[in-house]
């Protein structure tokens, strides 16, 4: 009956910690989860979302516990990442983001523009850190 309770317990905790991050969310860019898997490191998981940001829009400054490895699926991004200069990057290029690094994402096209973002983060930590 403990083991239940305490499942049950962790179960609301890790919803309600996705729901806050969710609602904390700027509505210029919409994500999309579309895996999350315990990896075979003790304490480490995979998240996948993809991240949808209308024309002209920015996801701003934001870091994450873990690395992100950033897939362009559609669109031209300009990412910022703290200390380095701006890159524009097309559908099917690829971009690395160090953990904890501050950065941002600008749509600068005209359409959609989208990415598929893997994280290799720590179970348990807020995917998502936004940055003022």
């Amino acid at each position: 009956m403990k083991t239940i309770v305490l499942a049950a317990v962790l179960a609301f905790t890790a919803t309600s910690a996705t729901q806050i991050a969710a609602a904390d969310q700027p509505t210029t860019s919409r994500r999309t989860e579309l895996s999350q898997h315990d990896l075979s490191i003790p304490g480490w998981e995979e998240v996948q979302l993809r991240v949808d940001i209308d024309p002209g829009k920015t996801a701003p400054n934001h870091r994450h516990p873990g690395e992100e490895i950033i897939y362009v699926i559609e669109g031209t991004l300009e990412y910022t990442l703290e200390g380095k200069p701006p890159v524009r990057l097309k559908a099917g290029e690829v971009l690395f983001v160090p953990a904890g690094v501050v950065h941002k994402a600008t749509n600068v096209g005209t359409t959609n523009g989208a990415e598929l973002g893997t994280y290799i983060v720590p179970k348990g930590k807020p995917l998502v850190e936004w940055v003022r």
